[in-house]
C-alpha cells in the first residue's frame, strides 16, 4: 500500500454534508479472545495485561481473562443504556469469535442500527503473526468476513485489525474483497486515499491516543481526566474545522469505560457534545462515501 504525504495545510478545503463541521465517531470494541493458547511463549489474553508477569500462553490466565470479561458480561451494556438515553447510535467493532462465541452482543448492536466493522477472527490473533505470508494474511480476512456476514446478515464495508497491527498487505486484501474503508491508518484528522494493487480504500482513522485504554489503562488519568482530554480534543477539532472539515474517533472497551466509576466522563462528554452545532453523528461508511466523491480536490490524484 501506499499514500501521498500532504501536509493538512496543504490540502483543499473538505465538507461534510449539510454543512457539518466535526465528524464524531464512538467506537465500542467487541472483542473475544481465546483463554490460553498452544505455545510456551508468554500470552496476553486480548491486550496489554492488568497484571504482571505474563503466563505461557497454554496456562489460563485468569485475572487478565476475567478483567476484560467484565466487558462483555455487565461493561457493554452499561455503556449501551449511556448510548440509549442520549438518543447516540455508537459504532461497534466485532471479532468473529464475538460473532460465534458472544451473539448477544452482536445482537444488541444491531437493534440499536450501529455500523458493524470487522475486526479479525480472534482478538489475540494479530495479522503481523502474517506480515510474510499474505495468502495466510487472507485466509484470515476472509475467514473473518464469512462470520461476520453469516451472523449479522449484513455485507462487511470496512476493517479494523484487532490491536491495531495490520501489514502492508492488508489494505489490498481489503479491497480485493470488496471493503470500501480502512481504520488501521491512525495519522490523520480526515480521510484520504490509500493506492493498493486492486485499486484505493479511503482510510477513515481509527485512534490509539482518543481511546480508553490508553487514557485510563496504559496513562492512568482519572475519571474526570479522561473526561477533559475528549472535550479538548473535541474542542480543538471544532474550531478547526470552520476551515476544513474534521473527523473525531473514541475508541472505547466495555471493561474499561464501561466500569461503574468511569461511565461518567462519557456522559459527560456526549452531552457536551450534542449541545455543539455541525456535530455530524455518522458512520465511517458514510464518512467513505462522501470523502470518495471530493478526494480530488481535497489531495490531488498527482500527489506523491
Amino acid at each position: 500500500m501506499k499514500y501521498p504525504y500532504v501536509p493538512i495545510s496543504q490540502r483543499g478545503s473538505l465538507s461534510w454534508p449539510n454543512g457539518e463541521r466535526l465528524a464524531l465517531m464512538l467506537t465500542i470494541n467487541l472483542e473475544t479472545w481465546d483463554l490460553s493458547k498452544d505455545t510456551d511463549k508468554p500470552y496476553y489474553a486480548g491486550g496489554p495485561s492488568i497484571l504482571p508477569d505474563l503466563l505461557p500462553g497454554r496456562v489460563p490466565d485468569f485475572p487478565n481473562y476475567m478483567w476484560r470479561e467484565y466487558g462483555q458480561r455487565v461493561g457493554v451494556w452499561r455503556l449501551f443504556e449511556v448510548f440509549d438515553s442520549l438518543g447516540v447510535v455508537p459504532a461497534c467493532t466485532v471479532n468473529a469469535a464475538t460473532c460465534e462465541r458472544r451473539t448477544a452482543m452482536v445482537d444488541a448492536a444491531l437493534e440499536r442500527g450501529c455500523e458493524i466493522i470487522p475486526h479479525n477472527f480472534e482478538q489475540g490473533e494479530l495479522l503481523t503473526n502474517y506480515y510474510d505470508d499474505p495468502d495466510r494474511e487472507e485466509e484470515v480476512i476472509v475467514k473473518t468476513l464469512d462470520a461476520y456476514k453469516k451472523t449479522t446478515g449484513l455485507e462487511p464495508k470496512g476493517w479494523l485489525s484487532s490491536s491495531l497491527r495490520g501489514t502492508q498487505n492488508t489494505a489490498g486484501i481489503l479491497v480485493k474483497h470488496g471493503l470500501e474503508f480502512y481504520c488501521d491508518a491512525m495519522n490523520d484528522d480526515q480521510p484520504y486515499l490509500i493506492s493498493t494493487e486492486y485499486g484505493s480504500i479511503v482510510s477513515v482513522p481509527y485512534s490509539n491516543e482518543i481511546n480508553d485504554f490508553t487514557i485510563l489503562t496504559r496513562r492512568g488519568h482519572t475519571t474526570n481526566e479522561y473526561r477533559d482530554i475528549l472535550l479538548e480534543e473535541m474542542n480543538v477539532l471544532y474550531e478547526e474545522s470552520e476551515q476544513s472539515a474534521r473527523l473525531m474517533n473514541v475508541g472505547l472497551h466495555p471493561h474499561v469505560s464501561g466500569r461503574a466509576y468511569r461511565v461518567r466522563a462519557l456522559r459527560e462528554f456526549l452531552a457536551a457534545a450534542k449541545g455543539l452545532n455541525g456535530i455530524w453523528w455518522t458512520t465511517r461508511q458514510e464518512v467513505a462515501s462522501c470523502y470518495r466523491e471530493q478526494h480530488a480536490q481535497h489531495i490531488s490524484d498527482d500527489a506523491q
